[in-house]
């Protein structure tokens, strides 16, 4: 739940005390991934959507250069660092989430935008570690907060390639381009098909009357620059290699058809057949998928999602037992057209593509199955697809 505005602010002045200057408030959204996953970085295609569930900023002008961060989730705590001079990643006793504002700080200044200091405080009702991107909504925030204090705007993919940039280096997490993107370019009512290679966007209507998204967050938390994130990369990369000796203009798996995948098995390594063949059939899914979705073939397209899943599950290994129940277990209920795991892996979310009326009989079903099978309560809800980044004060 988002704490109300003025809440926020009676903290932020409790927290930084009651300076003169102008204060703005902005609000970035996570996003759920309805379909295209481990496609991003392979030049292929995903489909996001932001969602309700967002991080809040209040944020204030300092005229000495120094950013000060402090959160709603670590009462007291303030995280001091300055705007001249090379910015280092957290080190010792500091936290590891600052990482992420002095990333886009970082890139910012590279960029050559001249930023003021700041007092922020960040109020965040995303779930960390729930695949629900958490990280790109405090990249692309605290950049809107910055620029919001400059007086300056940016463009919307701009900022998200600043972003992308600053997750690389600063949280050393080799992210794709999509989560940045949707934080930063979301249509309210619209998933977005991406283009990962050209960044073109194509936004797909979803209709409140027909259509609810349902995220099941399972509890376990993820971790995007564990190691499986990187080895699975370099798969592909291999799998790129491979085929670039018959094709030399293949320059990713998005340039890489079945008809070739299915010749190369017993000629690529099974698991680098395997990771190939997710990522090339993913893509066509998702290209579908949209396609589905814009003619209300909401049937075929939850049978995408579960394709996805399983191929997820199977190929590219980066499913775990309790997504794996959630997505069974959503199935069982009528009216929910598909479901899936959704986000990187190794933990997080699934989302499930459902007729309104199944919302709640889906909410029960899952609230009393989960923990009877892993002791842990999932958190359900249902989101619309919300606006990207913005100043909203």
């Amino acid at each position: 739940m988002t704490v109300p505005t003025a809440d926020l602010r009676q903290k932020f002045a409790k927290t930084f005390g009651g300076a003169a200057g102008k204060i703005h408030v902005v609000r970035a959204p996570g996003r759920v991934n309805l379909i295209g996953e481990h496609t991003d970085y392979n030049d292929g295609y995903v489909l996001p959507m932001a969602i309700e569930p967002e991080i809040r900023f209040v944020c204030r002008t300092r005229d000495d250069g120094k950013i000060r961060l402090a959160s709603t989730a670590f009462e007291g705590e303030i995280t001091e660092f300055s705007t001249s001079g090379k910015i280092e990643r957290a080190g010792g006793k500091e936290p590891s989430w600052t990482n992420y504002p002095r990333g886009i700080v970082a890139e910012l200044i590279d960029a050559g935008i001249p930023l003021p200091g700041m007092d922020c405080l960040i109020d965040n009702t995303l779930p960390v570690g729930g695949g629900l991107s958490s990280s790109a909504a405090l990249l692309v925030g605290t950049g809107r907060c910055l620029l919001a204090l400059a007086g300056l705007d940016m463009d919307a993919q701009r900022l998200a390639l600043l972003a992308q940039k600053a997750e690389h280096e600063y949280a050393l997490a080799p992210v794709g381009i999509m989560d940045q993107t949707i934080v930063a370019s979301g249509k309210p009512g619209h998933a977005m098909l991406l283009d990962c290679r050209d960044l073109t966007k194509t936004f797909v209507p979803l209709d409140a009357n027909e259509l609810r998204v349902v995220i099941v967050n399972s509890m376990v938390k993820h971790e995007l620059s564990g190691s499986e994130y990187g080895e699975r990369r370099g798969q592909c990369e291999e799998a790129v290699r491979f085929f670039q000796q018959a094709s030399p203009q293949a320059k990713a798996l998005r340039d890489v058809t079945m008809q070739q995948v299915d010749a190369a098995k017993g000629k690529l390594s099974d698991i680098v057949f395997r990771r190939a063949r997710h990522v090339v059939s993913e893509i066509a899914r998702t290209t579908r998928y949209a396609a589905m979705l814009g003619n209300r073939n909401y049937e075929d397209a939850g049978q995408l999602m579960v394709q996805s899943h399983n191929s997820l599950r199977d190929d590219y290994e980066v499913s775990i037992e309790e997504l794996d129940f959630l997505q069974v277990e959503a199935m069982k209920v009528k009216g929910v057209y598909g479901s899936r795991m959704t986000g990187g892996g190794f933990g997080g979310c699934i989302v499930a593509l459902t007729q309104p009326r199944a919302v709640e009989p889906l909410t029960q079903h899952l609230n009393q199955v989960y923990p009877a099978m892993f002791g842990k309560q999932p958190n359900v809800f249902a989101s619309a697809a919300a606006a990207g980044a913005s100043v909203i004060e």
